[in-house]
């Protein structure tokens, strides 16, 4: 690739500085930002793993603000290529993007001005991109460098493949001299591989951040009574912040977002099966008001730029680990305290389970999707913190968080062995064919006409288990199917099934320690603090609040979502601070040269007139 000399880097490290405080507004970089946005510069492909919030988006929009040309930007949803680029046109950067939604016309103007070289940056989607005449006009032009977003989307293995991302390689033969950046936020091993295979990125730098978001705190709790255990969460722990729900189906999408309205909380739906007015209408609410809710089907979320999102539920378990981390991941992308709370049950697994065998996926694709979802459970049920457990699983590790309910309370355990032994007995004894209940029955020695009808009254385990109530018992198979000793069949009717693994555990009489179940969520998470906001007085959060009215103000004058203003964090730096003059208010962290032409003597007459009340 092309080899800058090093005065001219040097040179370029002073320019990165430079648009990084008068264009952004930040003093410093984050982590890796500066290497990476230094290699792209000089010319090199560049692969980066960078959690949600990270700041990869500065990895590419540094260098095209740098170098000459227009960078192009591959984005695979059009929500997200309008709030970057209304982003950007707030810093004064000339950028733009080309979509399904924009008129004939507009997509005219816009490769005029590329054709002139009037823009900076260019986001469209990968169709776009590959169409023949958009590519023979990129030929005719400067193009700065491309870059690849949620590049995952290029692997099988990812949690969002999409096909068209595999043809995404021809950038590598017809453009070789033009350096490539691909980025994304969850990714494993095999998926990396893929990344990099897929792209033809094979002589790629690569860079891999800690996938640790510390400001987010993980919660996972047994679904006892779902829609009580929300609204305690809700009222109790975030009464006036935005948040995302996820669900299942489309179904219980739209009671869960009725149930909360009924109880004066402020959410909406949004799921494929809605128009897509509504839905339009819906995500845009979401992004440009406060305090609001969005009930959803995995249809939403990828891509949201809303940074102020206080917390993630998933009333359902997702289909594997790194679907969780996503959209989890969604919340407090400010850096801000933010929490991700997940409801599951064995239901759950055999619903993820159903999806997995009646897929259309190859038998090899199965398997991977059920490793996946086994690893899901196994967060689910651990006792140990759920952290380490989520850096692990993408090759990343930290010391126990104390900002998980594993950490914050300790769960119980004890010796599962003549347990787990009972229950797999009893899966075995009456022929693999019953689910949980069922089982559970048979174990505590309910007397009822089904278990009499099929004379497992008269077996040896049966009445075997009184010693736990169903609700451990419950929890005990949970675990079993979370280690892998027993799986839901999907081919038959739900039934549980012995693995290989549980065959073993009996034969050879191995000692395992289990999870004792959780009495009440509120046990749980009495001892935990709450996520808030921290301010130092009641001064400055009245002072945060006037802000926040301004910023509204600002932002439905423009019709813009108030973050693209100003984010919270540059709003509690300001109520903190209290800047007096232009020169301060310049050295609040987002507050570059453009947002203080544009918005500085505005807050600043707010902070004077609060001061002077």
């Amino acid at each position: 690739m092309l080899t800058k000399p090093k005065n001219a880097n040097r040179t370029q490290q002073k320019k990165q500085k430079t648009v990084l405080e008068h264009v952004f507004g930040y003093d410093d970089f984050r982590g890796d930002q500066e290497e990476i946005i230094q290699n792209v510069i000089d010319g090199n492909n560049t692969f980066v793993l960078m959690p949600t919030g990270g700041g990869k988006s500065l990895c590419y929009q540094i260098p095209a603000l740098i170098l000459e040309g227009v960078a192009i930007v591959v984005s695979p949803l059009i929500a997200l290529m309008h709030d970057q680029v209304s982003a950007l046109e707030q810093l004064g950067v000339k950028a733009a993007t080309i979509n399904s939604n924009i008129s004939s016309k507009e997509v005219w103007e816009i490769k005029n001005q590329i054709k002139n070289d009037e823009l900076d940056i260019l986001y469209v989607a990968p169709e776009r991109l590959l169409m023949e005449e958009f590519l023979a006009l990129l030929s005719e032009v400067k193009i700065s460098l491309f870059a690849i977003d949620e590049a995952h989307c290029v692997s099988q293995w990812g949690h969002d493949f999409r096909k068209v991302y595999t043809e995404l390689y021809i950038l590598a033969e017809k453009f070789p001299d033009t350096p490539r950046i691909a980025l994304t936020a969850t990714a494993d091993v095999p998926t990396r591989k893929d990344i990099l295979n897929g792209l033809k990125l094979g002589d790629a730098k690569t860079f891999i951040s800690s996938f640790d978001r510390p400001n987010i705190n993980y919660s996972i709790s047994v679904q006892q009574n779902p829609r009580k255990q929300l609204l305690e969460f809700i009222k109790e722990r975030h009464p006036n912040n935005s948040g995302i729900i996820y669900c299942l189906s489309r179904k219980k999408t739209e009671e869960t977002a009725e149930f909360l309205c009924k109880e004066g909380i402020n959410a909406f739906a949004y799921h494929a099966g809605l128009s897509a007015k509504i839905r339009a209408e819906n995500q845009d609410r979401f992004l440009r008001e406060e305090n609001i809710i969005m009930v959803a089907t995995i249809a939403f979320g990828m891509g949201i730029d809303k940074p102020d999102v206080r917390f993630v539920v998933h009333m359902n378990i997702p289909k594997n680990i790194e679907a969780y981390y996503q959209e989890t991941g969604r919340a407090g992308r400010d850096g801000l305290p933010s929490e991700a709370l997940m409801f599951y049950g064995l239901s759950d697994v055999a619903i993820q389970a159903s999806f997995i065998e009646n897929s259309n996926a190859e038998d090899n694709q199965k398997r991977i999707e059920r490793q996946k979802l086994n690893s899901l459970l196994g967060l689910c049920e651990a006792s140990s913190c759920r952290r380490q457990i989520l850096l692990q699983y993408f090759g990343d590790n930290c010391e126990p968080c104390n900002n998980c309910d594993t950490c914050i309370t300790k769960p119980e355990v004890f010796d599962g062995t003549i347990a787990a032994q009972k229950a797999i007995s009893c899966v075995y004894r009456t022929n693999q064919m019953f689910g949980v209940s069922y089982l559970i029955d048979v174990l505590v020695g309910s007397e009822n006409e089904r278990i009499k009808n099929f004379f497992h009254d008269k077996l040896s385990v049966y009445g075997v288990g009184a010693e736990y109530s169903k609700q451990e018992w419950q929890s005990i198979f949970r675990q079993l199917v979370a280690r892998n000793f027993l799986r839901v069949d999907m081919e038959g009717h739900g039934g549980l099934k012995i693995t290989d693994q549980g065959r073993k555990f009996l034969q050879e009489k191995d000692v395992i320690e289990l999870r004792k179940p959780a009495k009440s969520v509120k046990s749980k998470k009495s001892s935990k603090p709450k996520a808030s906001i921290k301010l130092d007085s009641k001064e400055e959060g009245e002072l945060y609040k006037l802000l926040k009215a301004k910023r509204l103000e600002i932002a439905k004058s423009q019709n813009i979502p108030p973050y693209i203003v100003f984010h919270d964090k540059t709003l509690l730096e300001m109520a903190k601070v209290k800047p007096s003059s232009i020169e301060d208010m310049s050295s609040i962290s987002g507050v570059g040269d453009s947002k203080i032409k544009r918005y500085g003597e505005l807050f600043l007459e707010v902070l004077h007139n609060a001061d002077q009340s």
